[in-house]
């Protein structure tokens, strides 16, 4: 095929192929008519805003503790003392590791008059313990354990800068 035949079938081809792009618009521009003419919608109006209240924390306030003040510690509260404190030169357990909720008690077992606690990690390991053994991330030392539950008291903050004990349990699973 020559050269000049070849222009000519291209030429033709790109005919049909742009003719085929063209096409009727008229059902798109009547549509497009159509939404034109239906009427505008309300809008509805905006919210009214309240304005915020300013309140003043006064010394001289009767009956409100400002919030940026610290609770005075009450005569009788539990959990509360001033020489409540991490131990930091105590050696780690391997269960401290762990957050306490993700430990679980799978049962009990007495070993020459002795009752330890079998608490399962999150890796499916089963681990012995008793009382005077540490679990959780809070200092957590075991007090006491039952066939149910193993006790103990945990040392947490109490985001002033002091330290509170805590009871805590791991019961057992079902």
């Amino acid at each position: 095929m020559s050269a000049f035949n070849k222009k000519k079938v291209l030429l033709l081809s790109m005919l049909v192929v742009m003719g085929g792009c063209g096409g009727n618009s008229a059902d798109l521009d009547r549509y497009i008519n159509e939404i034109k003419a239906k009427p505008g919608g309300r809008i509805e109006p905006l919210p009214e805003i309240t304005p915020y209240e300013v309140f003043v924390y006064a010394a001289d306030a009767e009956g409100i503790r400002s919030p940026f003040v610290p609770d005075a510690p009450q005569a009788g509260r539990s959990g509360i003392s001033n020489n409540t404190r991490p131990d930091p030169e105590r050696s780690r357990e391997f269960l401290e590791s762990f957050p306490l909720d993700s430990l679980s008690m799978v049962g009990t077992m007495e070993l020459d008059g002795t009752n330890y606690g079998l608490v399962q990690t999150s890796d499916g390991l089963i681990h012995r313990v008793v009382p005077g053994n540490y679990l959780g991330q809070n200092d957590g030392r075991i007090i006491r354990v039952t066939e149910s539950e193993i006790e103990l008291i945990e040392i947490i903050s109490d985001g002033i800068g002091g330290y509170l004990e805590r009871e805590a349990a791991v019961g057992l699973e079902d």
